[in-house]
């Protein structure tokens, strides 16, 4: 198929949209993954340099996800308007321009460097993910797992990578590495097509001094996107667990240092090569009772995590790290589909920023149980309280009605 003359999202069933699109996009959503870590990972050796505590560490690994959560609303919001494809190479020269800035400014501006990757990160996130939608009108559960799969590579790679360059080079050089990155993702989103015209709604033509706050009232407004959206919050209340404590743990069950990090690698592959199936699973099966399997699957482990030490633990990190790839791609997919045609942009937006919001709210719970009961026993408590969540969204039935469809995208939850 000829990307110069062919539009993604217009062909027929028998030649479908190529999976190369989510790839590239996917490569897109790295520039995230990869730039939020890769500094993350090393930033206990900038507090050692620039003299500043644990809890400014905290706030530095927050204010990325703290600008993403308010940012990537508007930017969906100016994608429906602007374009995708338009919005999304801004947020990438944001991002890059934010990273080679900490080559410049005094180290303590490091704060407001990563609020500005974080703005940048934004929209190139959210825009990329609607776009995935876009392009796919058909089999977007493989698509988005071939988007996540390439995204979530960031994860790996950018604790390896950014260990690598601070030994080799400097703490500023792993901005430099990110910027690299982020031109990569320039030139790969300037080959992709343009999304093809879609129809705009009245409000969207006609209230333009409210439309970011209107969008989002009217994403908001839909009951059933509002309970989707509450699964990815629980959801992403795991990954923050997940990512963030298991570390914590297995320093308790006395692994060394290098165990850890195999260990921690192995969780994360994990996470990442079941998404692809999963995105696969929800297409023959329905996205609900996968999203159903894999939250359950995430909250277990977490208890489990709690409670087994050996092989036990190994397995259950496994299948923790599966759970929330289960589920991280099924629900883009599944959103996607509830979204109407005018507010896709806004609304995988706002999708982005709940997931924002429970990555920070996974965290901040189980540090304040941690800190008074014990690691084991807020692991224990907070997989409990991920059951408790299934089990009230799963009291009323959880349908999808995709708007180009007739039949419904999933069969109830419960």
């Amino acid at each position: 198929m000829d990307i110069a003359t062919t539009t993604p999202g217009t062909t027929t069933a028998t030649e479908p949209t190529p999976l190369r699109y989510a790839l590239a996009l996917g490569l897109v959503g790295f520039v995230t993954s990869f730039g939020a870590h890769v500094v993350a990972v090393n930033l206990p050796l900038y507090a050692s340099q620039v003299g500043v505590g644990v809890a400014v560490i905290g706030l530095l690994i927050a204010v990325y996800d703290l600008a993403e959560v308010f940012a990537k609303p508007l930017f969906g919001w100016l994608a429906d308007r602007e374009g995708m494809k338009r919005t999304m190479l801004a947020g990438i020269v944001v991002f890059v321009a934010a990273s080679l800035l900490y080559l410049v400014v005094p180290p303590q501006l490091l704060f407001a460097v990563r609020f500005l990757q974080g703005v940048g990160a934004a929209a190139l996130s959210a825009v990329s993910l609607a776009l995935v939608a876009v392009y796919y009108r058909e089999q977007r559960g493989r698509a988005y797992g071939a988007y996540n799969t390439v995204k979530g590579a960031g994860y790996v790679l950018s604790p390896l990578v950014g260990g690598l360059i601070v030994a080799g080079a400097s703490f500023a050089a792993i901005f430099l590495a990110a910027a690299a990155v982020g031109a990569v993702a320039l030139g790969v989103a300037l080959w992709l097509p343009r999304e093809p015209p879609r129809e705009r709604s009245r409000v969207a033509v006609d209230d333009n001094d409210d439309l970011s706050l209107a969008g989002l009232r009217d994403v908001l407004a839909d009951r059933e996107l509002r309970r989707w959206f509450a699964v990815i919050v629980v959801n992403m209340f795991f990954v923050g667990i997940i990512f963030g404590f298991l570390p914590v743990r297995i320093a308790a069950l006395g692994y060394d240092p290098t165990a850890a990090g195999v260990l921690l690698a192995l969780v994360a592959l994990g996470y990442l090569l079941v998404q692809p199936l999963a995105g696969r699973a929800a297409d023959c099966l329905g996205a609900a009772p996968t999203i159903r399997f894999g939250l359950g699957l995430a909250a277990l482990a977490t208890i489990a995590l709690a409670l087994l030490g050996g092989g036990a633990f190994l397995a259950a990190s496994l299948l923790a790290g599966v759970g929330v790839g289960i589920v991280w791609t099924n629900t883009d997919a599944l959103v996607s589909e509830l979204a109407e045609p005018d507010r896709l942009g806004a609304t995988m937006g706002t999708a982005g920023s709940v997931k924002e919001l429970g990555d920070m709210v996974g965290p901040i719970t189980i540090g304040l149980l941690a800190q008074g009961l014990g690691v084991s026993v807020g692991l224990a408590l907070c997989g409990g309280l991920g059951l408790l969540a299934l089990l009230l969204l799963s009291r009323r039935p959880l349908l999808g009605y995709p708007k180009s469809r007739a039949a419904p995208v999933a069969p109830p939850l419960n």
